[in-house]
């Protein structure tokens, strides 16, 4: 099987443009092309990051010209081994790149034809370039979301490690942003894990569409010329080829279908940021991040701000416009091939290289994070957060649930009025609000016996928090 090595970035970026070479493609034509049309419509400045996937594929498809007869398998060895030299070549930061070639794929056919001759010219047999980018495009997307897949399993391994130990930690959970009950942190921190879950999950999915072999469609009708596909997707790893010619040229839903997972991905990694950002501040303080993933004010000396959780979330709307970018360059195009698809790149790389980043720095980070456990059982207290557990106390009383909720906001407001919480009153006033009420609602008004109550699947029990823990280390294994 063939595949292009594992890579993370544009490593090619900053090797030399040459502006001027003879095209491959001029025979029809009687005047050169406008040196800015050249530039305007050249993709090599970014392409060029597929080389890998570029010479991947044109190996497959030179090993399979050879095994249906079109190429000698002298021919064959003569082009794998000059694909291998330009391979290096690249990895080496030994290659110009030439403007007039306008992208990847004619820049490593001309070396090629440069370093081996005519048999060079044979390579381009029975495909097109819009093939061949659609295949380049979902190799390389092929390997990003396994390296997706891989830095969210690390976060995700980063906050199970966290809620196991912050299990008992007694923490304010919110809703509208006001204190609602009590919860473990590590319930919340689960919460986060889930949503990465469900991330990594749909990743897999898109990957399975992304998998498929466009190679043998040539410019839109397909070839006159005996190919094997499925030889050529046995070599690369490809699960099937593409069923339709036109459609597999035109295709970029998997690319789409891709960056509507990164955006996914960029919520909620900007919603983890929020609440960083909020519990780091002093009217919170229920966490604190290392000084190395903060910086500093240039004029108030006393900051430490939480730079790395903001810059997220606000890279979350650059990955949203990668989308719309996408879906609106696709939606009125007409089917096959257009050149309007080579504007599909740049919105792919930089969703990309913008996940990857987040998810890293958010890996990073997340094992550092040191909460304040007073400060979030103290705030837990605020609020009134255990009055579900008196309504629920009266209920198992034989109380109905709706003269209970109006038992409980008396009550509320009583203490409101007294200035103390719930589980200071003295029994004596509790009772006044309903004689049903016992010594034992004490214990159900704790922090603890809150969070304790609630030991049912999904629940924010610490008994859950272990078993919520176990179950999410055998997913993590498997994956």
């Amino acid at each position: 099987m063939i595949r292009p090595d594992e890579h993370t970035a544009d490593q090619t970026s900053d090797l030399p443009l040459v502006k001027s070479r003879v095209k491959l493609w001029g025979g029809r034509f009687d005047e050169p092309t406008d040196a800015f049309v050249e530039a305007f419509t050249a993709s090599v400045g970014f392409d060029q990051r597929l080389f890998r996937e570029d010479i991947a594929g044109s190996t497959a498809h030179a090993k399979m010209l050879a095994h249906v007869g079109v190429l000698t398998n002298e021919e064959c060895d003569k082009i794998l081994h000059g694909l291998n030299t330009i391979l290096l070549d690249i990895e080496r930061g030994d290659f110009a790149w030439v403007v007039a070639y306008e992208d990847v794929h004619m820049n490593i056919e001309a070396r090629l034809i440069d370093r081996i001759g005519d048999v060079g010219k044979k390579l381009h047999t029975g495909r097109s370039r819009n093939d061949q980018v659609a295949t380049d495009v979902r190799l390389y997307l092929r390997g990003a979301i396994d390296r997706m897949i891989q830095a969210l399993n690390r976060l995700r391994g980063a906050l199970v490690d966290l809620a196991e130990r912050e299990a008992d930690t007694v923490m304010p959970g919110f809703t509208h942003l006001q204190v609602a009950q009590p919860i473990s942190f590590g319930h919340h921190l689960l919460a986060w894990y889930e949503m990465l879950t469900r991330d990594a999950e749909r990743l897999a999915d898109v990957r399975r569409r992304v998998n498929i072999l466009p190679l043998g469609s040539a410019a839109l009708a397909g070839t006159s010329y005996p190919l094997d596909r499925d030889y050529v997707a046995q070599l690369l790893g490809f699960e099937g080829v593409s069923r339709n010619s036109l459609d597999a040229v035109s295709d970029r839903d998997f690319a789409i279908e891709f960056l509507s997972a990164t955006a996914l991905i960029m919520m909620h990694l900007s919603r983890m940021s929020e609440e960083l950002i909020l519990w780091t501040s002093a009217q919170f303080g229920f966490i604190d991040l290392p000084d190395r993933f903060c910086t500093g004010s240039s004029i108030m000396p006393q900051k430490k701000n939480p730079d790395v959780p903001e810059l997220v979330r606000g890279k979350t709307g650059r990955v949203y416009g990668d989308l719309f970018a996408l879906l609106t360059l696709m939606k009125g195009q007409p089917l096959a091939y257009n050149k309007d698809n080579q504007e599909d790149k740049e919105p792919l790389f930089d969703a990309i290289d913008t996940v990857m980043g987040s998810l890293r720095a958010f890996g990073d980070m997340i094992p550092a994070l040191q909460p304040n456990r007073e400060r979030m059982r103290a705030a837990a207290k605020q609020g009134f957060s255990t009055a579900t557990d008196l309504a629920d106390y009266l209920v198992r009383q034989g109380v109905p649930f709706r003269d209970a909720h109006e038992i409980v906001g008396k009550a509320v407001r009583h203490a409101q009025t007294a200035g103390c919480d719930l589980s200071e009153l003295p029994l004596a006033e509790l009772q006044n609000f309903s004689p049903k009420i016992s010594e034992d609602i004490f214990a159900v008004l704790t922090l603890e016996g809150s969070m304790a109550a609630r030991n049912i699947t999904g629940g924010t029990a610490p008994a859950q928090v272990h078993a919520q823990v176990i179950a999410a280390r055998k997913t993590l294994v498997k994956t």
